[in-house]
C-alpha cells in the first residue's frame, strides 16, 4: 500500500469515528436511566351501581388485584366488619372496545381466623389485596389506634378466605398508645393501604419466592416532622416522610429485606387529607407506580407517579426520620400523570392494578375507588392504556 493510499484510509477512519460518535448513541442523562419511559393512555370510565350481593353491601372497595389465569378481578372492601364480615369480591369485567362495558359482581369472600371464622366487628381495618401464583392473597390491615385495631399483613386462601400466616411486623410500626399519648407507630387510619407484588409470571409450581411491597399511607408518629410556618405566618409546604417496605417470603419464614423513605409531595392547595393509598410494582427492576389521593374543599384529587428503589438507603435501622437527614437517599419519584388532567370528576381513588392485554396488545391499567358505602360517593373504575419502552 502506497503513502497516498494509506492516508485516505485513515482519513475514511477518522472521519468514521466522528460520525459514530456524534450521532450514533443519544447522550442519555441520570434522570433517563432511572425511570421508565412510559406513557397512560385515558380510555373511560365506568360506574358500579350501588347493590346488595348475598346480603352484604357492595361497597368501600379500596384495593384490587388481577388474575390472569382466570381473567378475574379480586377487590377488598375496607368495611371493618360492621356491615358484614370482612370480605373480598370476585369481579368480571367486560372490556371490549378499550372500554369497560359492564362489572359484574360473582363471589364475596370472607376472611377468616386460622380457625375459620369470620373477624368480629372493629378487629380488622382491610385496605390491600395482591394475588400470588401460589392462589393466596395477602391482605394489608391499615390499623387504627382510636379503634385499637393493629396494623398487619396476612396471606389468606383464596378460596376459602382462611388466614395462612401473618407477616412480621417491626415494633416501630405498632401504636404504643392511642390520642395525644401516641408516640410510635402508624398515625390513625394512616398506616398500610397499599399492596403489591414483584411481577414474576412464575406459575404455582415453580416455587419462586415471592417479593411484596407496602408502603405507610403517611409518616409513622415518630418520623412526623412539626408543621412550620414562614415570616407571613403561613404553614410552609413540607415532604411527608413515609416508609416504604420490602418482604421477602419463601419456603423458610417471612423477612423484611428493606425498607426505604417515600417522601409523600406536599399536600395539594386546600387539600385537608393526602396519602399514599396503593403501589403497583412495573418489573422486577425497583419500578412502581404509586398512587397518591387527596381529599379537600374542592373535592377528591389524585396522582399517579413513577418510583424508583434502585438507590436508596435502607433506613430499617433508623429509629426516627425526624428533621434534616442528608445520609439519606429517598425513593426517586417522577409524575406519571395527574388525574384531574382528565377533565371528570374524580372519587376516592384507593386501588390499581394490572389487568387484561388489549387488542393492540398493549398492557391496561385499572383504578378503582372506596365510595365509603355513602349515597353521594360512586364505585368508580378508571381505564388506562399503558406503554412502557
Amino acid at each position: 500500500m502506497n503513502k497516498s493510499i494509506r492516508i485516505l484510509v485513515l482519513s475514511l477512519a477518522l472521519i468514521g469515528l466522528t460520525l459514530l460518535s456524534s450521532c450514533a448513541l443519544p447522550r442519555i442523562n441520570a434522570q433517563q436511566r432511572t425511570f421508565l419511559d412510559i406513557s397512560l393512555e385515558f380510555l373511560g370510565e365506568y360506574q358500579l351501581p350501588k347493590m346488595k350481593f348475598q346480603d352484604t353491601t357492595v361497597g368501600g372497595l379500596s384495593g384490587i388485584t388481577y388474575d390472569r389465569q382466570r381473567d378475574r378481578f379480586y377487590a377488598i372492601s375496607d368495611d371493618r366488619s360492621n356491615l358484614a364480615p370482612a370480605r373480598f369480591y370476585t369481579l368480571k369485567l367486560d372490556i371490549n372496545n378499550s372500554k369497560i362495558q359492564k362489572a359484574e359482581i360473582e363471589k364475596v369472600t370472607f376472611l377468616k381466623t386460622k380457625d375459620s371464622k369470620t373477624y368480629p366487628k372493629g378487629s380488622i381495618d382491610p385496605e390491600g389485596i395482591a394475588l400470588t401464583p401460589q392462589g393466596t392473597v395477602f391482605i394489608s390491615s391499615e390499623g387504627s389506634n382510636r379503634e385499637l385495631i393493629p396494623p398487619f399483613i396476612g396471606e389468606f386462601d383464596l378460596n376459602n378466605g382462611i388466614l395462612k400466616q401473618n407477616l412480621p411486623m417491626p415494633q416501630r410500626y405498632i401504636p404504643d398508645a392511642n390520642g395525644e399519648q401516641q408516640e410510635r407507630g402508624v398515625q390513625d387510619n394512616l398506616g398500610f393501604e397499599s399492596l403489591t407484588l414483584n411481577p414474576t409470571g412464575s406459575l404455582p409450581s415453580t416455587g419462586e419466592p415471592i417479593r411484596l411491597f407496602t408502603v405507610t399511607e403517611s409518616a409513622l408518629i415518630q418520623d412526623k416532622d412539626p408543621p412550620q410556618k414562614d415570616e407571613q405566618g403561613n404553614f410552609k409546604p413540607q415532604i411527608t416522610k413515609c416508609r416504604f417496605l420490602h418482604y421477602l417470603i419463601s419456603d423458610g419464614p417471612p423477612i423484611i429485606l428493606s425498607e426505604h423513605l417515600y417522601p409523600l409531595s406536599p399536600n395539594p392547595p386546600g387539600a385537608m387529607y393526602y396519602g399514599v393509598t396503593d403501589l403497583l410494582a412495573i418489573d422486577q427492576g425497583g419500578h412502581f407506580l404509586s398512587l397518591e389521593r387527596s381529599f379537600g374543599l374542592t373535592g377528591f384529587g389524585a396522582k399517579l407517579y413513577q418510583v424508583f428503589t434502585g438507590a436508596a438507603t435502607d433506613t430499617s435501622r433508623i429509629a426516627s426520620l425526624k428533621g434534616e437527614i442528608k445520609a439519606v437517599q429517598a425513593v426517586k419519584k417522577q409524575l406519571a400523570l395527574d388525574l384531574q388532567e382528565l377533565g371528570i370528576k374524580l372519587d376516592n381513588l384507593e386501588g390499581i392494578t394490572f389487568g387484561p392485554r388489549l387488542p393492540d396488545g398493549s398492557q391496561s391499567l385499572i383504578l378503582i375507588s372506596d365510595d365509603n358505602f355513602k349515597e353521594e360517593q360512586i364505585t368508580q373504575l378508571l381505564l388506562f392504556r399503558l406503554k412502557t419502552s
